[in-house]
């Protein structure tokens, strides 16, 4: 299917450069919160990403020197409070669907992070793949601020797997603010760059791994998060399998035949 890349959503930026999708949210002048359409829309244009062969990595940006403010307090925070748990549970399973969506895309997710990135914007950050900061980027899983839980849309299951166990507790239950050294030192961040280079660079990365073999990304990417759940003989066959599924695509054999001529590959996701 190759329908996402004349996507055109209604809440949120989207472009692509190449076989990248760019993603930034819309609204700078509040530091680009979420409300309940973007968060929805997010959720189904990532589902729709499994089926995209047009789109081999995405890249999640920043936009006007900030990431994302979490969930707009006039147009999400507001109604909650009026709201009943039927409403809150049908609202808290949303959100939590854009991660499941994010996480099974099939597509490597890059988040470029500049400036606020909290809340809801820091589970974002926190279920892409890889990410990369610069100096003023700053990281808070605030909801403890908000007198909620710091167990929201998979904090506890992943931001532990990322950081440990010991930092993500200080994080998520303090809701304090962690800076680009810090989040770098303690391997949330993969990398610190240059403000005007980071979507730049971000999107360089993407690219680079579009231009692999995109279909044994996708199996990477499937295993990095099915094997949280899986002991360690359970994963070796796992992977076992996965391979030989690899083994079998034509990319496999292009590398093969490359490498015999002294070439370099040029992967096709077949």
């Amino acid at each position: 299917m190759t329908l996402m890349a004349t996507h055109s959503p209604k809440h949120f930026n989207w472009r692509m450069a190449g076989s990248v999708a760019i993603i930034q949210l819309s609204r700078p002048e509040r530091k680009n919160p979420l409300t309940f359409e973007s968060y929805a829309e997010l959720r189904d244009t990532f589902r729709d990403l499994v089926y995209a062969d047009d789109i081999n990595a995405v890249v999640f940006s920043s936009n006007g020197g900030n990431f994302c403010s979490g969930g707009d307090v006039h147009e999400i925070i507001g109604p909650l409070v009026n709201m009943e748990m039927k409403e809150l549970l049908a609202f808290t399973r949303m959100t939590g669907d854009l991660v499941k969506a994010m996480i099974n895309c099939g597509k490597p997710i890059i988040a470029a992070i500049d400036g606020i990135c909290v809340g809801a914007g820091a589970i974002i950050a926190m279920a892409s793949d890889i990410r990369f900061a610069t100096s003023s980027a700053k990281t808070a899983f605030l909801f403890t601020r908000v007198g909620l839980a710091g167990c929201d849309m998979g904090a506890c299951a992943m931001l532990p797997r990322i950081i440990g166990q010991g930092r993500a507790a200080e994080l998520l239950y303090s809701g304090r603010s962690m800076g680009a050294d810090e989040g770098h030192m303690w391997g949330f961040y993969n990398r610190i760059v240059d403000a005007d280079s980071l979507e730049s660079e971000a999107i360089e990365f993407a690219q680079k791994l579009a231009s692999g073999p995109t279909f044994a990304h996708g199996i990477t990417k499937t295993q990095l998060n099915a094997e949280w759940s899986m002991g360690l003989e359970q994963a070796i066959e796992a992977e076992a399998q996965a391979q030989a599924i690899c083994m079998q695509t034509r990319d496999f054999e292009r590398a093969y035949l490359a490498f015999v001529a002294k070439q370099k590959p040029e992967f096709k996701g077949d």
